[in-house]
């Protein structure tokens, strides 16, 4: 009889950036109860204690840390704390994410430019390559980049937002091909539309959540805990053979919202 794909995390460890919230909270929460010990990140010092605090009351191992992905110092600090605490590093999830402008793409200012990519492609750029040498040493890992569909679909408003996480998606692809040969593999999640504080705009208002969800055959938004399992199988030995792949978790939005609309 052959066995089921292992979701065991017993003994990896993992660190979760914008982690103390909506998605990312969920994907570290996903990953404990799988074994893992998990490390959330984000900016502010009072989230971060308080997504541990609620992660050790469930009975886990975990860390929370302050750090902006936008600090190459803060980069490097957070993996060296993830190292002292927990020693090493298998799994890394860049879920930090900004958006300030929301708009025509050409009302935007290059400062929005500037922060949103910084903070939504060179900031995994900087965990990745904090991450990539101490999963080297413990033989291989896995890094997960949460994209969006406004990566594969342009979305109105968020033109700056849409390219940010485009990039996310070739950086995935590129350093699936460049990391290969340290067995680690890269991969990336598209969610659509998630109910979560940063798209609370468009959920709490009734008319505007109902014409956004015409357009997503099941008709609703996804909850948080719908994406952490896809996060899972990607952290996981069960995905050993999965890199540069793009899991898109939309509800069929993408295949099906043009004909919905």
């Amino acid at each position: 009889m052959s066995q089921l794909p292992s979701f065991d995390l017993t003994d990896k460890v993992a660190i979760i950036t914008g982690g103390t919230r909506g998605i990312g909270l969920a994907i570290a929460r996903a990953l404990a109860v799988a074994g893992a010990k998990v490390v959330v990140a984000s900016r502010k010092q009072e989230n971060v204690a308080a997504a541990e605090a609620s992660l050790r009351e469930e009975g886990f191992e975990a860390l929370g840390v302050a750090a902006h992905t936008g600090s190459a110092e803060a980069v490097e600090a957070l993996v060296a704390r993830t190292v002292d605490a927990f020693g090493g590093v298998d799994i890394l999830v860049n879920n930090a994410a900004t958006n300030p402008h929301f708009g025509p793409l050409l009302t935007a200012e290059e400062s929005h430019w500037q922060k949103i990519l910084d903070v939504n492609v060179v900031g995994y750029f900087r965990m990745a390559k904090a991450c990539a040498p101490e999963m080297q040493k413990r033989g291989g890992g896995k890094i997960i980049n949460l994209a969006s569909i406004a990566g594969r679909i342009p979305l109105p408003g968020m033109g700056v937002y849409s390219v940010s996480k485009a990039a996310v998606i070739m950086l995935t692809e590129t350093l699936a091909v460049e990391l290969a040969p340290m067995n680690i593999q890269v991969n990336a999640i598209a969610p659509g539309l998630v109910k979560t504080k940063f798209s609370s705009a468009l959920w709490k208002n009734p008319a505007i959540y109902e014409a956004v969800t015409k357009t997503i055959p099941q008709k609703r938004m996804a909850e948080p805990e719908e994406i952490a399992g896809i996060a899972l199988y990607l952290a996981a030995p069960a995905s050993d053979f999965t890199t540069g792949a793009t899991v898109v978790v939309d509800g069929g939005q993408v295949i099906g919202g043009a004909q919905l609309g």
